[in-house]
């Protein structure tokens, strides 16, 4: 499948994930737009509007690190006018082809432009790619996906960077959301334990301290070293809950918990919440807002 892809997209590569095939649009509208993530696909159908049609290869629960292209998605990628992705190898297995794409059409890596002093990084260097949970830095990825079309569409470029400030403007007072409601959580009950490390920005941007069992990508291993220092953890702040992901298997959790009550100490699960895929189509946590107020209200119900 790999050798087929890359036989679409051209043996010639620049190497960059922004500068692909730069041709203007001439053909019909809507303009077809194949995104990976529901996050992206959520900056792309509030950006381009009327004026586009937009897929997500990835659904509700889908985790992004281990996704491995179907046929099915061979053949939306190479019939997308415009491919639009969020970056920072978060896609995993798709990231080399998604580069490769960009020799036969324009692609974009949404969060590829961000500033590198806000990026975090792990021990070994590996950039975390969760950006999406800080609001405000997830905004300057909206942006880098409207001058993406802005560039392919010239003729709608103001009508996408007019639907660019209104978006942003609701994002911003969803930032102050988040920020307002987590602020009512007392400092030290703030402490957020998932199954793997996707909420390093949003404990950045919004005064939590953060834990997972596994590492920025479920690609690496749990193991039996990491759980028992998790649930030393647990035991000595008096932790009372951790959290569950939608797109992650809930087993090393459930691990937590079975450790810290063979210690004496009671830990539920406080809740669900969205990490690497928002919820169902059509539903509010189905949008980019919808997930984070979720995330939000969880939390803050869970912890307080």
């Amino acid at each position: 499948m790999l050798a087929l892809v890359l036989g679409l997209a051209g043996c010639e590569t620049n190497g960059s994930a922004n500068s692909g095939a730069t041709s203007k649009y001439a053909g019909n509208y809507p303009i077809q737009v194949v995104c990976t993530t529901g996050m992206v696909a959520d900056i792309a159908k509030n950006v381009g509007g009327e004026h586009v049609a937009v897929t997500a290869l990835m659904g509700a629960g889908v985790d992004p690190h281990l996704y491995t292209a179907s046929s099915a998605d061979v053949s939306k990628l190479s019939r997308a006018d415009i491919i639009l992705y969020s970056g920072l190898h978060l896609e995993g297995k798709l990231s080399e082809l998604l580069e490769r794409m960009g020799s036969r059409k324009p692609t974009t890596a949404v969060a590829g432009k961000l500033p590198a002093d806000k990026i975090i990084s792990d021990t070994a260097g590996a950039h975390d790619p969760h950006v999406w949970f800080d609001v405000a830095l997830w905004s300057h990825a909206a942006a880098e996906g409207a001058e993406s079309l802005a560039a392919f569409d010239p003729p709608h470029a103001e009508a996408y960077r007019a639907n660019l400030k209104t978006y942003q403007e609701r994002l911003a007072k969803l930032d102050e959301y988040a920020r307002e409601q987590l602020a009512t959580v007392p400092k030290e009950r703030r402490v957020l334990v998932t199954a793997h490390d996707a909420f390093h920005y949003f404990g950045n941007a919004y005064g939590i301290e953060v834990r997972g069992i596994q590492g920025i990508s479920t690609t690496s291993e749990a193991g039996v070293r990491q759980v028992r220092e998790l649930v030393d953890f647990l035991v000595a702040r008096k932790i009372k809950a951790v959290f569950v992901e939608t797109s992650v298997s809930d087993q090393n959790i459930r691990s937590l918990l079975e450790g810290a009550a063979a210690r004496g100490h009671t830990v539920v699960i406080g809740g669900t919440l969205f990490s690497d895929a928002m919820g169902a189509e059509g539903t509010p946590d189905g949008t980019y807002e919808g997930m984070v107020k979720h995330n939000v209200d969880t939390i803050v119900k869970a912890l307080k």
